[in-house]
């Protein structure tokens, strides 16, 4: 037995172009319930959320296109990952009062523990970390 393999738990969703970011959070929130560490983070769970729907929105008007949204945890951070079709890195920019939008990667920034881009041949993955503060890295579902 290979003691170093990790176990993980994992969800995938498409979001075409028209779905609306409601659609995307809820179905993350059903998914996240199923995670035993949720009760006793909601302040982990709504950074979660509200990082879904900067991505998936940025997915949408930045790059014009699909979302995929994968969710996987592994005992220790739970890895949003959203996939879009433009390789434009996203612009972390400060906020500003002189505009409406633009804020969305800096609001991931403060959220996530730790985020990561990365580019491929059909667009780029944007990858954020959360870590829930109970320390205890619950495995189980509730499936």
């Amino acid at each position: 037995m290979d003691r170093r393999a990790v176990r993980a738990v994992g969800w995938a969703r498409s979001l075409p172009l028209d779905t609306d970011t409601k659609t995307a959070r809820d179905w993350t929130r059903a998914h996240l319930n199923s995670l035993s560490w949720v009760a006793e983070a909601p302040h982990t769970v709504d950074d979660v959320l509200l990082t879904v729907s900067e991505l998936v929105t940025n997915a949408h008007v930045h790059a014009r296109s699909s979302a995929q949204l994968v969710m996987t945890w592994d005992q220790c951070c739970l890895h949003i990952a959203v996939h879009d079709g433009s390789c434009d890195a996203p612009v972390l920019k400060p906020p500003s009062t002189d505009c409406n939008g633009g804020r969305g990667m800096f609001l991931v920034d403060a959220l996530a523990d730790d985020w990561t881009v990365r580019t491929c041949a059909a667009g780029k993955v944007i990858v954020a970390c959360f870590r829930p503060p109970t320390g205890r890295g619950h495995f189980t579902t509730a499936d």
